[in-house]
């Protein structure tokens, strides 16, 4: 059965996005080593893409007519009126995320879903039982303040730390299973 997997950077903090929803902070460090090795091999595994409405915004903005993830069914949960880049298998919705588990799965066949950014939507899954894996890379940085990695209503359980690892410029990548039984081999 696909798994729900929240893979995702964040600071040292625990922020995902400046308030103000700015990822220089990240960007800056792209192309570090290990980081692509390890997002090309994260998405050979995925079938379906789940995200809210702000990070398709964000994506729309920052590379527009170009859809990053061509040939993926993707949901993006979203209360606007949006328009998909030519080709792109998007599907918009609105509800709670327990409503389109069954669909999210179909989409995936064998493979993964991926809730891509959004803090948000990822609580949404965690807090209804549904988030498997969170796969974070924590980047050396500070921002003091942003937009939350997990918001969620209250305290898990303690979380089972499957894989770990140092990739370049000093980022860690740490992979957490949510649900126990439902992690992957790292």
């Amino acid at each position: 059965m696909p798994r729900i997997q929240y893979f995702v950077a964040a600071s040292l903090d625990g922020f995902i996005a400046t308030s103000a929803d700015d990822l220089g902070w990240l960007l800056q460090f792209d192309g570090f080593e290990g980081g692509t090795d390890s997002y090309n091999h994260f998405m050979a595994g995925v079938g379906c893409i789940v995200m809210g409405g702000e990070t398709y915004a964000w994506l729309m903005e920052h590379q527009p007519g170009n859809w990053p993830y061509p040939g993926t069914p993707s949901y993006v949960f979203t209360h606007h009126e949006y328009r998909a880049p030519d080709g792109a298998d998007i599907t918009f919705i609105r509800g709670d995320v327990q409503e389109f588990v069954a669909d999210f799965r179909q989409a995936a066949g064998d493979l993964n879903i991926w809730v891509v950014g959004g803090g948000e939507l990822a609580a949404q899954f965690a807090d209804a039982g549904l988030l498997d894996e969170i796969i974070l890379s924590v980047i050396p940085v500070v921002l003091g303040d942003g937009k939350r990695l997990l918001p969620m209503k209250g305290p898990t359980p303690p979380l089972e730390l499957a894989a770990s690892r140092t990739l370049g410029r000093g980022i860690v990548e740490l992979r957490y299973v949510l649900r126990p039984g439902t992690g992957s081999p790292p």
